[in-house]
């Protein structure tokens, strides 16, 4: 993979986790699913960014919002399988 598609999937990446954190900052009640499972797009994507153009910081913070996007949709899956 090359740089400059290395960038187009950061930057797709970039924007997946600014609209989950302006659709939870704007949503009365934002809908767990869309939030958490758009953050975890965007970790993925830019990881694959970051795989290419490293940053070892930036690749240990996408880990940890991966991981935080992870725990968010078990526990909205858990809620649910409550309310079922």
């Amino acid at each position: 993979m090359n740089e400059t598609v290395a960038n187009a999937f950061g930057f797709a990446g970039m924007a997946c986790i600014i609209f989950a954190y302006a659709y939870a900052t704007h949503a009365q009640a934002a809908n767990p699913f869309l939030q958490h499972g758009t953050n975890l797009a965007g970790a993925a994507l830019l990881t694959v960014s970051l795989l290419v153009n490293t940053n070892v910081a930036s690749l240990v913070l996408e880990g940890f919002w991966a991981a935080i996007a992870i725990w968010g949709l078990a526990k909205a899956f858990r809620e649910r399988g409550k309310q079922a």
